[in-house]
């Protein structure tokens, strides 16, 4: 116990020193578990989809072999929860939008700013399209080399994080990534996800400490 304290304290001492480290925030190793509501169970993956609709030029739907079979990229992030926790140089594979924009699979209308995550349960999630097209976002499937735990989100989050290193504009707090995730509508004007209609930041910026919403304290 001693020795992990140790560890944790010296390791926290190097991120805040490299300027990783948010205001408000302390390391944790290990990897904590928050969410609202149930985790799904998924026998087989034969009936998942990820559709993408609203603004975009024609409306997409993977199947799990077809989304897996899309161009991936493998990310190393920094993860800051709101609730005070933060996780460093995590290791991360899964398709980001940017590269299928570039290679015409998903075709945005110019009207379309922001987006809204949909996930299980009617859960949503909202971000600018800006940030989900930044090096700090990613689609993602799979955590240190295996498929995701199903209490991480599995088969397929949304993973808000920060490049360790690159303080950025679009670093955001780790659940403006959606867990357990099956669509992304691209809309013109921003709607509150779930966590936002309970008072939590629009924007969320890591660095400014956006946690809440003032008018709703």
């Amino acid at each position: 116990m001693f020795k992990e304290f140790e560890e944790r304290r010296k390791l926290e001492k190097a991120v805040k020193e490299q300027d990783r480290l948010p205001p408000g925030q302390s390391l944790t190793l290990k990897f904590p578990v928050l969410h609202y509501g149930a985790v799904p169970v998924y026998e087989n993956l034969s009936t998942w989809t990820l559709r993408f609709w609203g603004l975009v030029e024609e409306e997409k739907t993977f199947t799990w072999d077809e989304f897996t079979r899309l161009p991936t990229r493998t990310m190393t992030l920094d993860l800051h929860c709101v609730t005070r926790w933060s996780k460093f140089d995590t290791l991360w594979e899964g398709v980001h939008l940017q590269d299928l924009i570039n290679q015409g699979i998903i075709q945005l209308k110019p009207d379309a700013k922001y987006c809204i995550q949909h996930c299980e349960f009617g859960f949503t999630v909202n971000l600018p399209i800006e940030a989900m097209l930044a090096d700090n976002f990613l689609l993602a499937y799979r955590f240190a080399g295996e498929l995701l735990d199903p209490e991480h989100g599995y088969p397929l989050r949304g993973l808000m994080g920060a490049v360790p290193g690159k303080k950025a504009e679009t670093d955001r707090y780790l659940w403006k990534g959606g867990k357990w995730l099956r669509s992304l509508e691209f809309t013109a004007e921003d709607r509150a996800g779930f966590w936002e209609q309970a008072g939590y930041s629009m924007t969320a910026n890591v660095w400014s400490e956006e946690r809440y919403r003032r008018s709703f304290f």
